[in-house]
């Protein structure tokens, strides 16, 4: 007897089947290095202070001061070393702040856009309250032009500050903090351009907003998109330079148009194609066109993310810590800081004002006129992140050195350390005082927060789903996976864990089939066999089998695993032969479609996709804030 393992010509395959690998999420990565940033950039500012107090004081300034121009012809760019580190890196610091929020917006929590008004407002309320306390201070006086150095969150540190002080903060959370810092970098990047800019050229402020125009319409370019888009990048960066506004709010532009997408099946298995291809020619023409296949089915956002991430966590921004942090101190300085209207404005703008602006514009905004839109957090968590966003570092630095000079920039300095210090510490008093909070009353909160939107495009159906544990569970976890998956038998002994207690957690387990037949030739196969042992009564047994012997899935083996489970071997043999159960396991993979699902395993816990690693522990950490969050809006509707 002979079985075609290949799928028969109708019906035919979905078209849409992505199969590459998702390691993590971009968001998980792009916050995961904010701890490690976070340290980095502290050192680089200590450095600077202890540089700046050196025995050789003068030398700080006199090395950042020092001319760099770049000329060709008759035309030259000139700044000195900060000014290219504040102008010219900077740039891609924001580029990559755009690129991640245009990833949430595209893909991740704020897809949903009525979820912006909350963040956006309390960005906003933040922000005036900020510069409502320091023009408390200043208003009238010398210092009162400094207003914008009391506005921006800096975005490394408060993410670095929440990474630090709650490590096992939800995902949620650092969204919401991360939303408030794009929109408070947007808002500060335009008062830079319109309050702190001079001398501006309007022809080449037009040439840069052409320039950007022209990479929005790049997208319908069919080919050779990215060095085109690096060269009108680069170009609209050079306009801003030479507009005289600053012309980091590029990098911002450029990262907040720039899309992220999931790989599709058609994609995917081009590169697939052709990197097979190459393995069999080795050629520079085919390892050219597989190279680019590959790149092509990444989308642009995470390409560019996955590239500048590092270099700029762990090399521009403490580099411009380096060039800004350093102040010599004395005691003429403090004493004079203590009593400075720029200093305490700044200060207690950041460490008092941020916080109140935050929760009090929050609450705004969730009122009916406003929408009335739940938060996507609790108010106490939402006070915490706000405490944590009362760190001013970057942009406050780069404000004030176009705000003030001499002592009064130094002052500012002493303000904007202060608060990087102190505000962490809030955000720390803050979330212990929401972990020592009654049990019920957080359970109340946390079933008063937005709902969880669902990436699960399927739900389960217990008639049709292959599903193990407590039917009535409050928790689901559903896998889509591939029986020939090495990465799926590495994690289905973490799944056996996770279900032995299923009932006692509340927990159930449904596995749904998507086998990548392009890179595992015995996988469609062995998705149909455990179908048509399903139909005998026995999956799980076919399941567990498969998952122990995943080199033994050829069709001759298969039969030998329908035999030593002693299912009716010729009614199983039948079934494989006339492919009975291929509709079966494609509306799962049509599903996986649906669901945006990249690779296997992947994971959905309440119909929300579980990013990252898989180990028993990032599992049950994910199970048990899911359970939570049922159980707190069971108490909810229950007090309804």
């Amino acid at each position: 007897m002979r079985l075609d393992p290949r799928p028969s010509a109708d019906p035919s395959p979905p078209q849409r089947t992505a199969w590459a690998r998702n390691l993590a999420a971009p968001v998980r990565n792009f916050l995961s290095a904010e701890t490690g940033g976070a340290v980095v950039l502290v050192l680089a500012a200590v450095a600077a202070m202890l540089w700046a107090n050196s025995p050789w004081p003068d030398s700080y300034e006199h090395v950042w001061e020092t001319d760099l121009s770049i000329s060709l012809g008759d035309h030259a760019l000139h700044s000195d070393l900060r000014g290219w580190v504040n102008e010219g890196l900077m740039a891609l610091f924001f580029l990559v702040v755009g690129l991640e929020a245009k990833r949430e917006l595209d893909q991740g929590e704020l897809r949903e856009r009525t979820r912006l008004t909350i963040p956006v407002m309390a960005a906003l309320g933040g922000m005036a309250c900020t510069v409502g306390i320091f023009l408390l201070f200043n208003a009238g006086g010398e210092g009162a032009s400094g207003w914008g150095a009391a506005m921006s969150t800096d975005t490394a540190l408060a993410l670095g500050a929440l990474a630090i002080v709650t490590p096992a903060a939800a995902v949620r959370v650092r969204v919401f903090l991360l939303t408030m810092v794009v929109v408070d970098d947007l808002v500060a990047l335009a008062v830079i351009g319109v309050f702190y800019s001079e001398d501006v050229s309007f022809v080449a402020l037009g040439i840069a907003v052409a320039l950007f125009v022209v990479l929005i319409a790049l997208r319908f370019v069919p080919r050779g998109r990215a060095p085109l888009a690096v060269g009108v990048g680069f170009g609209m960066w050079l306009a801003m330079f030479q507009s005289g506004v600053d012309p980091v709010i590029s990098g911002l532009a450029i990262g907040l148009v720039t899309t992220s997408y999931p790989p599709n099946r058609d994609d995917l298995e081009r590169a697939t194609e052709l990197t097979r291809s190459f393995r069999e020619q080795p050629t520079p023409e085919l390892a050219t066109a597989a190279q680019r296949s590959l790149a092509s089915a990444i989308s642009p956002n995470e390409r560019l993310q996955h590239g500048l991430h590092p270099w700029t966590t762990y090399v521009i921004v403490p580099l411009f810590a380096l060039a800004n942090a350093g102040i010599a101190l004395d005691g003429d300085l403090l004493s004079a800081a203590v009593g400075s209207s720029v200093t305490l404005g700044i200060f207690l703008g950041y460490v008092f004002g941020k916080p109140v602006g935050i929760v009090g514009a929050s609450f705004l905004a969730s009122r009916r006129a406003f929408g009335g839109s739940r938060p996507a957090i609790t108010w106490p968590i939402l006070t915490g992140a706000g405490a944590a966003a009362g760190v001013g570092f970057t942009v406050s630095l780069l404000i004030a050195s176009l705000a003030f000079q001499g002592e009064l920039l130094d002052q500012a300095k002493v303000g904007i350390l202060a608060s990087a210090l102190v505000s962490p510490l809030t955000a720390w008093a803050a979330f212990a005082v929401t972990r020592r909070l009654p049990q019920r009353m957080r359970a109340r909160q946390l079933g008063r927060v937005a709902e969880t939107l669902v990436d699960l495009a399927d739900d389960v159906d217990p008639t049709r789903d292959h599903v193990r544990g407590d039917p009535d569970a409050l928790v689901t976890v559903v896998e889509y996976a591939d029986f020939e998956c090495p990465f799926c038998g590495r994690a289905e002994p973490t799944i056996r864990e996770l279900m032995k207690n299923a009932g006692t957690d509340h927990l159930r387990y449904v596995f749904r089939h998507l086998p990548l037949a392009d890179v595992h030739p015995h996988a469609q196969m062995a998705a149909e066999a455990s179908e048509a042992a399903a139909a005998q009564g026995m999956f799980w047994e076919m399941h567990d089998r498969l998952y122990e012997h995943q080199d033994e899935l050829t069709p001759k083996e298969l039969i030998g695993h329908a035999r030593a489970l002693d299912l009716d071997v010729e009614r199983f043999t039948h079934d494989l032969r006339e492919r009975r159960h291929l509709k079966r396991v494609e509306r799962d993979v049509d599903g996986a479609d649906e669901s945006g699902v990249s690779g296997t395993p992947s994971f959905f816990i309440n119909g929300r996709r579980h990013h990252g690693v898989y180990d028993i522990d990032a599992l049950r950490a994910a199970v048990r804030s899911a359970k939570m969050r049922a159980k707190s809006q069971r108490l909810v509707a229950e007090e309804d």
